[in-house]
């Protein structure tokens, strides 16, 4: 998809609010496979004492980076997680960046699987990794700016439909 960019990809990020609240940036895509980050922050500490992000802010990163991801596929905008599995080992270390990095390695006519490692400071030594499946091929991407706020307004406008 030629008219992806990292641009089209940050402002879908930043149109829906947890992410934008941990502060996901996108840092590479091309098409089926995304690197997302985000910063370290004292509001998403798990265990005081440590310092450590809470796994849940990690588990956040790495669905967002797997969804966005199949998005970046011709026919992916308006996945959903059908499932994901996240292998956490180890801590992030405290003050650190964390990264993600994800890719489509399969599709079906319905369904889009990636995998996906997050790491901090050393990419040698992951933090966790993760696989999941994704609805795929219902609906194609948004191509330009004037697109993506149209498809977040429908998107919008469904949500307060159902109560949400």
């Amino acid at each position: 998809m030629s008219e992806l960019n990292l641009e089209w990809v940050q402002s879908f990020i930043d149109a829906l609010p947890y992410s934008k609240a941990l502060g996901m940036r996108a840092e590479s895509v091309s098409e089926g496979r995304l690197t997302m980050s985000m910063p370290y922050d004292t509001e998403l500490i798990g265990d005081v004492q440590t310092g450590v992000l809470h796994g849940g802010a990690i588990s956040a990163l790495m669905d967002s980076t797997c969804g966005t991801a199949v998005m970046s596929l011709p026919e992916g905008f308006g996945t959903a997680t059908l499932d994901l599995r996240i292998d956490y080992m180890r801590a992030a270390t405290p003050g650190q960046r964390v990264w993600a990095e994800a890719e489509c390695y399969h599709i079906t006519r319905a369904v889009a699987f990636a995998r996906a490692t997050a790491w901090d400071d050393d990419r040698e030594n992951p933090v966790a990794t993760a696989t999941g499946a994704f609805t795929y091929g219902h609906m194609a991407a948004p191509k330009t700016p004037e697109q993506m706020e149209a498809a977040m307004q429908a998107l919008a406008a469904r949500q307060k439909e159902l109560g949400q």
